[in-house]
């Protein structure tokens, strides 16, 4: 189940519903856990541990709860499973035949990304950078290639150096951080790569999304020959001029009114021009 990004207030009630009636709750930090549980009045939880260091040990003691009694999986913040324990969990509980409920919640990279402003359609989430120096310029080379709009988990440790690597491939690039979403040192940061260098707090502290949006695409003016051509072929092809500028402005992203003018022009010039079947 997703636990709030910071503000322990946002927590669903069914969530609270369901911490109430576990007899178990797994979490990522037992101690961020039980904070949760103090704030909203649960108290006498039995909380055990379940991260990537302990996995392999304790999640068949999991599983065994788990067929016979609720239990709670918990990640630090945001729902378990998005860049955080929990993915091999659900695998396992579904090959041992246990029942699994994700409930709808808090994630990070969802709340920056709506934060941004940028377009969604074909949104990338990519988890955590690369680490490496090369790794990560590629990542973010072929986001900015992409078109699309990406968004990625970075460490305060290796954001200053990723946002510079990001203005040496494109100092225009369309860049937004959030930083310690949702808690009292929130920061959000909208600007070319460079800009949103200079007014990160320092020294870098919490948990940071950065979502990059997608390069704007120049486009060249079409060649008039190149749209002359079209509009020929267009009337080749049997369609008449209100047919054709409709087609043309569709495709070319050209003005309808100033197509029809220039087909009924080109039509005319035509008039004299013997046909294909003469």
């Amino acid at each position: 189940m997703p636990t709030p990004l910071g503000n322990l207030r946002d927590i669903t009630l069914r969530a609270l519903d369901v911490l109430r009636d576990c007899t178990l709750v797994v979490a990522e930090d037992t101690r961020v856990a039980r904070r949760l549980l103090t704030a909203h009045g649960i108290a006498g939880k039995r909380v055990s541990s379940y991260r990537e260091q302990n996995a392999a040990h304790v999640t068949k003691a999991i599983l065994t709860r788990a067929k016979t009694e609720p239990v709670a999986v918990l990640s630090d913040a945001g729902t378990p499973g998005v860049s955080d324990p929990g993915r091999e969990l659900i695998v396992a509980a579904r090959a041992a035949g246990v029942a699994i409920e994700v409930l709808p919640g808090a994630v990070a990279f969802v709340v920056a990304a709506v934060l941004s402003g940028f377009s969604l359609e074909g949104l990338v989430f990519g988890g955590f950078l690369p680490r490496a120096a090369g790794a990560r310029a590629s990542a973010l080379q072929t986001a900015l290639d992409s078109g699309s709009t990406h968004a990625w988990y970075e460490s305060p440790q290796r954001i200053v150096a990723t946002l510079a690597a990001l203005d040496n491939l494109d100092p225009s690039a369309d860049v937004f951080v959030a930083r310690e979403l949702t808690k009292r040192h929130e920061q959000q940061i909208a600007g070319t790569p460079s800009v949103v260098l200079a007014a990160l707090e320092r020294p870098v502290r919490g948990e940071i999304v950065l979502v990059l949006g997608p390069r704007a695409v120049t486009m060249s003016p079409p060649r008039v020959g190149d749209l002359d051509d079209a509009i020929d072929a267009a009337l080749d092809a049997g369609l008449s001029v209100s047919a054709a500028a409709k087609m043309l402005a569709r495709e070319r992203a050209e003005n309808r009114a100033e197509l029809y003018a220039r087909i009924s022009a080109r039509k005319r010039g035509r008039s004299g021009k013997p046909s294909a079947t003469s």
